[in-house]
């Protein structure tokens, strides 16, 4: 299981990480909290050990969140595995710099019942933009329980999106 020294190693890999790159940050929180499922696993069937929900405070976010978050990304995947190999834990790893991701999710959320309630109306489906997996996935679990439209996820790779069907 994660504990409060695994967090203090994972924000020290972080501060060094980003002083590396002469990046000052403001603040940097790390909190800990445990997998959803005690038995969760990953893709390489290991047992998950938690969740470190990393947020950091920047005066000048934009180089570490890139295009379309995809920086933000690369260097989360970057600092699980150096905390990953520091800490001997399998453990997922939340991102965020200056609330980037929440505003994603909630800018999303708002998106998708909008869409949803149009399809309902018009009874013609809405083709989304390609996005990357964890966005489909915070579509389809927003319009999940809607008993007047469908989702399904289509195209391959970089152009897979969302079409949101009437039922």
């Amino acid at each position: 299981m994660i504990d409060q020294n695994d967090i203090e190693i994972i924000k020290n890999i972080t501060e060094e990480f980003l002083q590396k790159m002469t990046i000052t940050p403001l603040l940097i929180k790390a909190v800990g909290s445990m997998a959803e499922n005690k038995e969760e696993q990953d893709n390489s069937n290991e047992k998950i050990n938690g969740i470190i929900d990393l947020d950091i405070t920047l005066e000048e976010p934009q180089i570490l969140i890139g295009e379309k978050g995809q920086t933000l990304f690369e260097i989360q995947r970057l600092l699980r595995a150096m905390a990953t190999k520091k800490i001997q834990k399998i453990f997922y790893l939340n991102l965020d710099i200056n609330k980037y991701k929440q505003s994603k999710i909630e800018y999303l959320k708002r998106i998708s019942k909008d869409l949803a309630d149009e399809v309902s109306l018009t009874k013609e489906e809405k083709v989304l933009f390609p996005m990357p997996a964890y966005e489909r996935r915070v579509i389809h679990a927003e319009l999940v329980q809607r008993s007047d439209v469908i989702t399904e996820s289509q195209g391959e790779g970089a152009n897979r999106h969302i079409v949101i069907k009437p039922r």
